[in-house]
């Protein structure tokens, strides 16, 4: 007697089921066909920025060229024939009396003359205070060195300056030195003030007559003198002789004058044939550069005179 089975298909094989990886693979596939790749992302795009007028740059402070800024500054520079190329003034600069005087000063000079951003006008001169007005000045041609001694009349004198950095001070100095028959001034290129258009203009023009050598060593410099026969002098507060009793003024002499605050540096003073003062009352410590200078010249020709 045959058993009869209730669920005959119990009884047939059963299909090979499918490998877990397989499947975790395939759920893996899925999804990653679900998520947008690289190249099918959508492209961000921001919105457009609303179309602001470009900002002109700013002054960093430094000026890109030599200029003079300001209305009097600038008509006084013309007014002292201060070699210059252009005039520039801001657009839609106020126009009054002075800014009308240096167009017609330009125009006499046959100087160029443009207009220009504000903003440019504040690279080109350094600051944001021009008034609307900038004189670019044209590069000083030195002197050099040896041309200045070779050229120099006997007795000789010359005037150096150690670390004078107001061009104020230099373009002062330049002026007594014309006024009182120097022949020449020597500034160094390093920490020292050098022609820009402030010294032109304090100078009143003496520097178009001034011969001025500037040069990389001044202690160079001084030895170079002093084969050429010239006397070292250094000028500073705690000299070693007095100016009354200054003994080398009808010689030939290279006078060196160093800054308010430091004096002369210690190389300089060491290469110095003799260290001059100027005697003043005890209540006062030091003379500005310029006036210290002009004192001393005034003397030297003085005693030349005689």
């Amino acid at each position: 007697m045959t058993k009869q089975l209730r669920n005959p298909d119990r009884m047939k094989p059963k299909a090979a089921a499918k490998p877990a990886r397989k499947q975790q693979a395939t759920k893996q596939e899925k999804r990653a066909a679900r998520r947008p790749q690289k190249d099918d992302a959508p492209v961000r795009t921001s919105a457009p920025r609303s179309t602001r007028p470009a900002r002109s740059p700013r002054s960093s402070g430094k000026p890109t060229q030599d200029a003079v800024a300001g209305r009097n500054p600038v008509v006084e520079a013309l007014r002292a024939g201060v070699p210059a190329t252009e005039l520039i003034i801001a657009s839609r600069a106020e126009m009054d009396e002075r800014m009308m005087e240096a167009l017609r000063l330009a125009k006499n000079a046959n100087l160029a003359i443009k207009e220009v951003a504000r903003g440019v006008l504040d690279i080109i001169t350094g600051t944001t205070n021009h008034q609307g007005i900038g004189l670019v000045i044209k590069e000083y041609q030195y002197t050099n060195f040896d041309d200045l001694l070779n050229k120099a009349k006997n007795p000789a004198l010359i005037i150096g300056m150690d670390g004078v950095t107001d061009p104020h001070n230099l373009g002062a100095i330049v002026r007594s030195a014309s006024a009182f028959g120097a022949d020449g001034v020597v500034i160094p290129e390093r920490r020292n003030a050098s022609m820009t258009g402030s010294a032109w203009k304090s100078s009143a023009g003496a520097a178009a007559r001034m011969p001025i050598s500037q040069v990389t060593n001044l202690v160079r410099s001084i030895e170079d003198a002093k084969k050429a026969g010239l006397f070292v002098v250094g000028l500073d507060a705690e000299g070693q002789e007095s100016l009354p009793q200054f003994s080398l003024a009808k010689d030939s002499v290279y006078v060196i004058v160093g800054s308010e605050g430091k004096g002369l540096s210690r190389l300089v003073r060491e290469k110095c044939d003799l260290i001059l003062s100027i005697p003043m009352n005890s209540e006062m410590e030091s003379l500005n550069a310029s006036v210290a200078t002009a004192i001393v010249m005034h003397w030297i020709a003085a005693e030349r005179a005689k």
